[in-house]
């Protein structure tokens, strides 16, 4: 534990800003994966409205650095692939 108040203040900026990374870590998983089982059900209509959403997401945490934006850009690229495909 802290001894100090700004050390004090620091802990508790850290818990919120993990929190919200791990929040937005985890929106970004289960988009990725919906749309993975939306194409793998033959579903492209859904899958495509469903990339629209995933791709404002995966930008808004790659610039909140909850994700690296390579990744991000990685993720993105792979479902459009998947989706040309399908």
């Amino acid at each position: 534990m802290p001894n100090k108040r700004a050390a004090m203040k620091d802990l508790r900026q850290s818990k919120k800003r993990q929190a919200r990374n791990i929040k937005m870590q985890t929106h970004v998983k289960h988009s990725y994966k919906d749309i993975q089982t939306l194409l793998r059900m033959g579903k492209t209509g859904e899958a495509t409205q469903a990339l629209l959403a995933f791709q404002k997401t995966a930008d808004k945490a790659a610039r909140g650095k909850s994700v690296h934006r390579n990744k991000a850009n990685r993720m993105k690229s792979r479902l459009m692939k998947r989706l040309a495909g399908a």
